[in-house]
């Protein structure tokens, strides 16, 4: 019989919530009340044999047509002998034998994590008790109780110290509650249970909408086969392999063989969404019946000025759970594509939040789009989908992954300011001596490790912990003052601060071989402590086994190992190289071999070269070019000797990027790139940007909007105290640290640069690597496969080469091979 699966949590909140959206508290205290895996196992270590932990629970309502499947863990379950011990001698298993029920007494424990002091704790949060309850109602209907007990357990995440709420229940009236929250779900079931038959038929027909290339198949082979085997594929997909329907057709296609109930397709910046979201757009039109949403960011997506979610502040706020449901199934039975603008206007319509309401319908849609933070975050990551810590049927599909090393370095790791300290006294000071009193704690704690820091330090557990302990009071006092002074003026500020010190204390629970602990005192004179993620390779892998299967891809995952190192690879995970399209013959790749970035070579010399360069590349034809450089300054410097020698004469118009850009301007730049295109390139146009930022990655300027690109320098981020502890770290670890910390991020930009030159089977561009090092074999051994033919110039051979690539007319027809490592 079909089922339809539904969580304890998820049952709950989506029956019994009603009343306002209120987080005047703040997003740090969102997070005070939570399922702290350490409190949870340092608490069930210290129950007797009687204790059961982490019991999986699973009840199947029968509802003719299909089933209503409710399943959760509890966080124990203790079952305790009130008979002759002699009487039941077979209790080691969670299982009571019907003969023993009257001998034995049952209490269902549900554990909670806070940052409250336990004594301001004065009764059970509903929704909470509401969880246990259900656990409790079926486990005593499997087991034929009569009676059941319930026990909520409160633990303060700095003290341990713990606070019981006792409560005891006739099953039989327990069974009855539960069962008529099960009745008011199926409304939603029977939506869901018929969808799901119209979505399956449908995938069933679906065929893949446009021609296979060559050796296209093999790869939708490869993902359909590792989501078969409930795997990790790492595949290192070219720009124009077409990864993106690559991907998700066979994720489809598995969703509709059962083996898959829900697709995330995550990434890291909009653009990407935005492909994932049209290549939908595309199933559709081909008879696709799939459900889709977008997750928006909370600031991004607010009516409000101001994302206070306050219910006196905002109107979309104050009953929002009242109107909600009724938002949810106008949107279900309407349409299936549940974007942003679809979302604003149904929120709109029905007065609710929009962004509450768009995490909402994600439990009904089949495609969840969004950012890494969704699945990766310890503070975003949906708990509505993972918070149960099982694995589901979920399929990962997580695009540009590259860039997810760095991402996961920030997500798991945490910094704190000594000057901060000082700052939050002085803005405190007339309203709460307490926390005065621990920040001066913290102040002198940090002032003890600054006076033995010069430069940077590395620190340990034992070094800091008693910074921790003043951190912990610390935070106690600050989390005391908010709930007690709402309406305080220095609420926001506190609020901000409090966020920063909570993460640091998680992020400190659960240090490991993966961290460098460090101190340091910056350019600027501030004094900072900073937990530091090297390898987040654990952390991620952690996350990814919420899932069935995760597929990886980037067309910059260059070298395969290092990213499957950090991206949490194992052993039995899959790995694929798709070959490019394109026919080599339509780049014109060019290395420099007398010009260079090197610091010690920097010069007026050097950058007039580059410019003379830049000049002589321009001359073979006109049209759009982009031109990267390793920092800001260096960039100005070239393009001061380009303006003042050779912009008159090349009658270029020249774009810069600036340090710091909005939506608005970033827009601007691009939109002169396909407003020259459109004029017919009347002249050339010229964008002097920076290697590893915003138009280095991520744009998509097809055809004649692009045709040349110039990279300036091996990528090399700079030398810094954390990048020479990634590399001493490596190197402990018996890797090349060098290529750790610098070459292999250096070299992902300049191949991120050089994919914004060819996008389409029908582009011809040239890409120009102007530093002598790409020559050396360290190097050459990091190019891909589609780079293999390049020519060795001089600045007085470029000019020649470059007519020669645009002169060229001898085009293959493109073709595409994919093979596994």
């Amino acid at each position: 019989m079909t089922e339809v699966h539904v969580s304890v949590r998820n049952l709950v909140e989506f029956i019994l919530r009603s009343g306002d959206i209120d987080n005047r508290k703040g997003r740090a205290r969102d997070n005070a009340m939570q399922e702290g895996g350490r409190i949870h196992r340092m608490i069930q270590r210290r129950m007797g044999s009687s204790y059961h932990a982490e019991v999986a629970l699973r009840y199947t309502a029968d509802m003719e047509e299909y089933s209503i499947v409710v399943e959760g863990r509890a966080d124990g379950i203790i079952i305790e002998e009130t008979g002759e011990v002699s009487a039941v001698p077979e209790l080691s298993t969670v299982e009571i034998k019907p003969a023993y029920t009257d001998l034995v007494t049952v209490t269902v424990d549900e554990i909670k994590g806070t940052y409250r002091e336990i004594h301001k704790i004065r009764e059970a949060v509903p929704v909470h008790l509401a969880q246990a309850k259900c656990y409790a109602a079926i486990y005593g209907i499997q087991n034929r109780l009569r009676r059941i007990r319930v026990r909520m357990t409160y633990c303060n995440m700095e003290t341990e110290e713990l606070k019981y709420f006792h409560f005891e229940y006739d099953v039989r009236e327990l069974q009855n509650w539960f069962l008529d929250l099960i009745q008011e779900y199926k409304k939603w079931a029977d939506f869901q249970f018929q969808w799901e038959k119209t979505r399956t038929a449908s995938i069933k027909e679906l065929k893949f909408p446009f021609p296979y290339r060559e050796g296209q198949k093999d790869l939708v082979t490869y993902v359909y086969r590792t989501i078969y085997h409930k795997r990790k594929l790492f595949v290192e997909a070219p720009t124009g392999v077409g990864k993106t329907i690559s991907t998700l057709f066979p994720a489809v296609k598995a969703m509709g063989e059962g083996m898959g109930d829900k697709i995330f397709y995550l990434t890291a910046k909009t653009i990407t969404r935005t492909v994932a979201e049209n290549t939908i757009v595309l199933m559709r039109e081909k008879g696709l019946k799939l459900k889709s949403v977008v997750l928006t960011a909370r600031d991004k997506i607010c009516f409000m000025e101001e994302s206070q979610c306050n219910p006196d502040f905002c109107p979309y706020a104050r009953g929002h759970f009242d109107r909600v449901n009724e938002a949810l199934y106008d949107m279900l039975t309407h349409t299936d594509n549940y974007s942003r603008g679809e979302i604003e206007s149904y929120a709109r319509k029905h007065q609710v939040c929009p962004f509450e309401f768009c995490l909402d319908m994600s439990l009904f849609a089949d495609v969840v789009i969004g950012d890494y933070n969704y699945l990766f975050d310890p503070h975003v990551y949906l708990k509505r989908f993972f918070a149960e810590g099982v694995q589901e049927n979920y399929i990962f599909l997580i695009d540009e992954a590259h860039n997810l090393v760095e991402r996961g370095r920030e997500m798991y790791s945490a910094a704190l300011i000594k000057e901060d300290f000082l700052a939050m006294k002085r803005l405190c000071k007339e309203y709460s001596t307490r926390i005065c009193h621990q920040l001066d704690r913290c102040n002198k704690e940090l002032l003890a490790l600054k006076r033995n820091c010069a430069g940077y330090r590395y620190e340990d557990e034992s070094s800091i912990a008693a910074f921790v302990r003043a951190l912990n009071s610390l935070s106690s006092a600050i989390d005391d003052y908010l709930d007690d002074h709402e309406e305080s003026p220095v609420k926001a500020e506190l609020t901000e601060f409090y966020f920063r010190v909570s993460h640091f204390l998680m992020i400190h629970e659960d240090l490991d071989e993966h961290y460098e602990i460090y101190t340091k005192l910056d350019e600027e004179g501030n004094f900072r402590i900073r937990l530091f993620c090297v390898n987040p390779g654990k952390k991620l892998a952690e996350c990814m086994q919420r899932g069935r299967s995760s597929i990886l891809f980037s067309a910059t995952l260059l070298p395969i190992q290092y990213y499957k190192k950090l991206l949490g690879a194992e052993e039995k995970d899959y790995e694929v190289y798709a070959r490019s399209i394109f026919e080599p013959e339509k780049r014109g790749l060019f290395i420099a071999s007398d010009v260079t970035s090197r610091y010690k070579r920097r010069s007026e010399e050097e950058y007039y070269k580059i410019a003379s360069y830049i000049h002589r590349i321009i001359t073979g034809k006109r049209g759009n070019y982009m031109a990267f450089f390793p920092s800001y300054a260096f960039m100005n410097q070239v393009l001061d000797q380009y303006e003042q020698h050779f912009a008159t004469e090349d009658g270029a118009e020249c774009l810069k990027q600036e340090e710091y850009m909005n939506e608005e301007s970033r827009e601007g730049f691009l939109t002169r790139f396909e407003e020259e295109k459109e004029s017919g390139h009347a002249h050339t146009l010229i964008g002097f940007c920076v290697l590893g930022g915003i138009f280095s990655e991520g744009i998509d300027l097809k055809n004649d909007s692009l045709i040349g690109a110039v990279i300036v320098g091996t990528g090399l981020p700079l030398v810094c105290s954390e990048r020479e502890i990634l590399k001493n770290y490596f190197e402990k670890q018996g890797d090349d640290g060098f290529d750790y910390a610098y070459r292999y991020p250096g070299m992902n930009k300049v191949l991120q640069a050089a994919g914004r030159v060819i996008r389409t089977a029908e582009d011809i561009g040239i890409v120009a690597l102007l530093d002598d090092r790409f020559l050396t074999e360290t190097y050459l051994r990091m190019f891909p496969r589609e780079w293999k033919t390049f020519e060795r110039v001089s600045l007085q051979q470029i000019e020649k080469k470059i007519s020669d690539v645009w002169e060229e007319k001898r085009w293959r027809s493109p073709e595409i091979q994919v093979i596994e490592n």
